[in-house]
């Protein structure tokens, strides 16, 4: 086999290595898998409201087995809230940083990461029926490879203590996820163009040497 094919070969194993990690291929939430997030929600202590139970019921059950984007709007307290956990002196951003401490190693296991984040550069310009809505200080669009991904992550117990961590640094904050969604800058179609030009370049020095 020449060099050019094994470059080829290489080039290749590692896009699909790559595409495997960041594709969902299990396909939507089955109805035991439904059933089993439910419980491990209405177990949880405080119990949650009827409300968000079929708030999340409703996500669960209308799963595209797709990727999708959660897209988060943050007010930020000037000083976090003294809880335990926070020493004296310290900022919203870096409690908020103790919270992801947890968040970051598993949205990154499982391709989940942002596609968006910034700071307000100004409070809202268009407000309808949004009394004290004003002021926000940050926004972000989280990508999670699949809605079975996020639950993943939400059910840990790991997850639990550090939510005190995002409490003690939110004044308040919006979420609401956004399926489906598109963007002109996928990672895949990306690493698929680089890969490309990078074989192209290795085929192109080893037809010269010939």
């Amino acid at each position: 086999m020449t060099r050019t094919r094994w470059i080829w070969l290489v080039l290749i194993g590692l896009y699909v290595v790559f595409f495997s990690w960041y594709t969902s291929f299990k396909g939507p939430l089955t109805d035991s898998e439904i059933k089993l997030y439910l419980s491990q929600i209405e177990s949880r202590v405080p119990p949650p409201s009827s409300e968000r139970v079929a708030m999340l019921r409703k996500f669960m059950e209308e799963d595209t087995g797709d990727d999708f984007v959660m897209v988060n709007v943050i007010d930020m307290y000037d000083t976090p809230l003294q809880i335990e956990g926070v020493e004296p002196g310290e900022s919203s951003d870096e409690v908020l940083a103790k919270y992801m401490a947890y968040m970051a190693p598993a949205l990154i296991a499982r391709a989940c990461h942002p596609v968006l984040y910034g700071r307000a550069a100004n409070s809202a310009m268009d407000l309808m029926n949004a009394e004290g809505m004003e002021r926000w200080t940050t926004g972000a669009g989280m990508r999670y490879r699949s809605r079975r991904d996020m639950l993943e992550i939400a059910m840990n117990p790991a997850f639990a203590g550090s939510h005190e961590f995002k409490v003690a640094a939110m004044r308040k904050t919006v979420a609401f996820p956004i399926d489906p969604w598109s963007q002109l800058g996928d990672p895949r179609l990306v690493l698929a163009l680089v890969l490309g030009l990078i074989g192209c370049g290795f085929g192109w020095r080893e037809a010269l040497r010939r």
